[in-house]
C-alpha cells in the first residue's frame, strides 16, 4: 500500500502545483504574444517574402533571448513590488529616470502607431473603413481596461491571444499551393545556416528588425508591472518562469509560420513576389492557393493582424500608462476605477487616440513607419537591458534573488550582440561602400 499512498500524494502534489501555475498564468505570454504585433506581423511577412525560409534559424536563438530578458522582470516585479519605472527611479535617481520614461514614452508612441496601422489595413479588406476602425478599436481597448479588475483583463487578453494562431493553418494551406517548397526546405533554414547575399544593409536591416519586435523595451516595463498589479510574490517566481517561457515560445513558433506562410507563396514563386507589409500579403495570398483556399488565408492573415495590432496596443498603452503613474505617483492600478485613478486611464486613452489618428494623415509613410519603428526599438534597447541587468545584481533590491553569474553572461551576451547588430547598421547606412550591394 506504500507504493498506493505514495502515488497519491505525487498525484495530489501535482494537481496543487497545476492549480497555483494555472492561477500565475498570464504576464509571461500576454507580454510575449502581444509582442507579435502587428508591427511584428509585417516584418514577418516581409522577411519571408525576400528571404523565404533563409532566416529561421534566428528564432532558435531569439526564444532563448526573449526568455532571459524577461524572466529577469517576473523576478524583479515579484521580490520589489514595483514598477519597473519606480524601480529605475529609485535605484538610480531622477535623471536617469526621467530619460528611461522618456525614452519608453516616444518608442511606444511609435510602435502604437503601427499597430493602428495594421487594425486599420486589415479592417479594409473586409471593406471597414479607417475612420470608423479607428474609433470602434479606441473604443473598445478603453472599454476593455475598465472592468475594475485585473484578473477580468487578464482572462479577456488571453483569450485575444488565441487568434494569434490562425497563421497555422494559413502556413499549412501555402505550403500545399502549386510551386511551393517541401518541408525538408523549412528544416534547412533552421539547422542549415544560410546569410543570403551575405551581410547587405538590407539584411542587417531585417535582422534588427526581426530582433526588435521579438524584444523591446516596453515588454520589461509592460511584464514588471504585469507581475506587481496580478499580487504575484516571491513563491510564484518559478512559475512566473514557466509562464514567461511559454510565452517566448509561442511567439516565436507563430513568428515561424508566418515566415512560412509568406516564404512559400511569395519568395518561392515563379516570378518571386515581393510584398513591404503583411496587408500586401493577404491580398498576394489569393490567386496563389487553389480551391477557395487563397480568399480564406486572405481573411485568416486579416484577422490574426487586427488581432496583433489589438493585443499590442492594449500592452503598449498599458505600459506607458503603468510606468507614468510610477513616476508621477498617481494611482496606477487596473484594480482601480476610473474615478479613483483618472489620470491613469486618461494617459492610456490619449495614447491611443494621438497615435491612432496619425494613421489618417493622408499621404502619411505608414510602410515606412512600421518597418523603421522595429529597428528603433531594437536600437534602444541596450539602454533598458543594462538598467535592468543592473537592478537584478543589486543585492539592496533583490536579496539572494540577484542573478546568478550564468544569467549574467546571457544577459550581457545579449546587450553586446545587439549593440554589434545596431553599429553594422548605422556604418551600413553612413558608409554603404564597405557592405556587399547584393
Amino acid at each position: 500500500m506504500y507504493w498506493l499512498s505514495k502515488s497519491i500524494h505525487k498525484l495530489s502534489r501535482f494537481r496543487r502545483q497545476l492549480t497555483i501555475f494555472t492561477a500565475v498564468l498570464g504576464p509571461g505570454i500576454i507580454t510575449m504574444v502581444a509582442d507579435n504585433d502587428a508591427g511584428g506581423i509585417s516584418t514577418y511577412a516581409v522577411t519571408g517574402s525576400k528571404y523565404g525560409f533563409s532566416l529561421l534559424w534566428i528564432f532558435i536563438l531569439l526564444v532563448p533571448i526573449a526568455y532571459y530578458i524577461q524572466e529577469m522582470t517576473v523576478r524583479l516585479g515579484a521580490v520589489t513590488k514595483r514598477g519597473h519605472a519606480e524601480a529605475i527611479f529609485e535605484g538610480f535617481g531622477p535623471v536617469w529616470g526621467w530619460f528611461s520614461l522618456f525614452d519608453l514614452a516616444i518608442v511606444n508612441w511609435l510602435t502604437l502607431v503601427t499597430e493602428y496601422i495594421g487594425m486599420i489595413a486589415a479592417a479594409s479588406i473586409f471593406g471597414v473603413p479607417p475612420l470608423v476602425t479607428f474609433l470602434g478599436v479606441t473604443a473598445i481597448l478603453f472599454m476593455v481596461v475598465l472592468t475594475g479588475r485585473y484578473w477580468t483583463f487578464e482572462k479577456l487578453t488571453l483569450f485575444f491571444c488565441v487568434f494569434n494562431l490562425v497563421y497555422i493553418p494559413a502556413a499549412l494551406w501555402a505550403m500545399n499551393a502549386p510551386g511551393a517548397p517541401g518541408w525538408n526546405k523549412v528544416f534547412d533554414g533552421f539547422y542549415r545556416p544560410e546569410i543570403p547575399g551575405g551581410f547587405t544593409p538590407g539584411l542587417i536591416f531585417i535582422l534588427l528588425a526581426n530582433i526588435g519586435t521579438t524584444i523591446t523595451p516596453w515588454q520589461v516595463f509592460f511584464q514588471q508591472s504585469s507581475v506587481v498589479d496580478k499580487g504575484l510574490d516571491i513563491h510564484d517566481v518559478r512559475f512566473g518562469k514557466w509562464d514567461t517561457l511559454a510565452g517566448a515560445i509561442i511567439t516565436c513558433v507563430v513568428a515561424v509560420f508566418i515566415i512560412i506562410v509568406t516564404g512559400a507563396a511569395l519568395h518561392y514563386h515563379q516570378p518571386p513576389i515581393v510584398i513591404e507589409d503583411a496587408a500586401q500579403t493577404a491580398d498576394a495570398l489569393v490567386p496563389l492557393l487553389p480551391h477557395g483556399q487563397g480568399q480564406l488565408a486572405r481573411q485568416l492573415f486579416a484577422i490574426g493582424l487586427f488581432d496583433a495590432g489589438f493585443l499590442g496596443a492594449l500592452c503598449i498603452s498599458l505600459s506607458s500608462s503603468w510606468a507614468m503613474g510610477e513616476v508621477m505617483g498617481w494611482a496606477h492600478s487596473l484594480n482601480k476605477s476610473v474615478r479613483d485613478a483618472p489620470w491613469f486611464y486618461l494617459a492610456y486613452l490619449g495614447m491611443l487616440l494621438t497615435s491612432g489618428a496619425v494613421v489618417l494623415i493622408p499621404g502619411a509613410p505608414l510602410v515606412t513607419i512600421t518597418m523603421y519603428v522595429q529597428v528603433v526599438a531594437v536600437t534602444l534597447l541596450p539602454v533598458a537591458l543594462v538598467f535592468l541587468i543592473l537592478l537584478l545584481n543589486d543585492e539592496g533590491f533583490m536579496g539572494k534573488h540577484v542573478n546568478t553569474r550564468w544569467q549574467n553572461i546571457v544577459n550581457w551576451s545579449i546587450v553586446i550582440g545587439i549593440v554589434i547588430v545596431s553599429t553594422l547598421f548605422a556604418f551600413s547606412t553612413l558608409f554603404p561602400g564597405l557592405f556587399p550591394s547584393s
